[in-house]
């Protein structure tokens, strides 16, 4: 099952890298990956590989795992009192409410390293899609176009649509990243990957406003906080409307000859509670 492969890769990585770390930074790292989250990073990442054959498991692995590591790093510093300063994640008590903010902070940075650590071990047997990997992960967290942009703009500017290139800027990388594992162009996945994010995030945004979903985090911080989000822009009923005309375009963005079985599986579950 492609959770269940998904979880076992994280759980082994982040255990053997956190084995020999200082407390409480090991055990804050633990809680920031393993407790919990949907994985649908890791998940794209992994479907779209097996789409193609997935002539390269264990690249794939460590790609899908890189992926949520970033993705982790990101909840950790987002929750900061700097920025949300929200008190849960996942359902259980936000890492710097756990930790405090210094131990969160860098546990947050440790998972960015980590990150690309475990690509690079795999250098060895794949050097030229490693770097690939590399590449395509560094383009999807930094500047100018991924999620530490999308952060930054976020903070001056009330345009909802900043906030969905921001989480559609990982879901895109999560999508090339399956395609380079596979060996293959990754150019044409990257359509798809951007239009699963940008649902997803109008999803969120409806969750956030409507609440009663047990997401694990508090709904209504946008209102309360002045954040951009497309349901309140919208409303309700056009933004829910607009998750499925997203949905839609994002599986007919999916290339032609592909598998589309597990793909249209997660693609499905950005819809099935909004």
């Amino acid at each position: 099952m492609l959770q269940d492969r998904v979880e076992d890769v994280l759980r082994a990585r982040v255990e053997d890298a956190t084995r020999d770390a200082p407390e409480p930074l090991a055990a804050a790292m633990r809680h920031a990956v393993l407790e919990g989250g949907s994985r649908l990073r890791p998940r794209v990442c992994v479907a779209v590989a097996l789409a193609l054959g997935d002539p390269s498991p264990w690249l794939t692995d460590a790609a899908a795992c890189s992926l949520e590591l970033i993705h982790a790093a990101s909840l950790a510093h987002d929750d900061l009192p700097c920025f949300d300063d929200a008190d849960l994640r996942r359902g259980r008590p936000s890492l710097h409410r756990s930790f405090g903010v210094p131990v969160a902070l860098l546990a947050g940075d440790a998972l960015i390293v980590m990150a690309f650590e475990v690509l690079a071990r795999e250098t060895p047997r794949a050097p030229r899609q490693v770097g690939a990997l590399v590449s395509n992960l560094a383009r999807g967290s930094g500047v100018p176009h991924g999620i530490a942009a999308g952060q930054a703009a976020e903070l001056s500017s009330n345009d909802p649509c900043l906030r969905m290139r921001k989480t559609s800027a990982l879901f895109e990388c999560a999508a090339a990243a399956g395609a380079i594992a596979a060996g293959t162009d990754p150019a044409p996945w990257t359509a798809m990957g951007r239009l699963f994010g940008e649902a997803f995030q109008v999803a969120d945004d409806v969750h956030d406003v409507r609440g009663g979903l047990d997401l694990g985090k508090p709904s209504g911080r946008d209102s309360a906080l002045g954040r951009p989000n497309v349901a309140i822009s919208l409303g309700l009923d056009r933004a829910q409307a607009q998750v499925k005309v997203l949905h839609r375009a994002a599986m007919e963005a999916i290339p032609p000859g592909a598998r589309r079985d597990r793909l249209a599986e997660i693609l499905d579950a950005c819809v099935e509670s909004s």
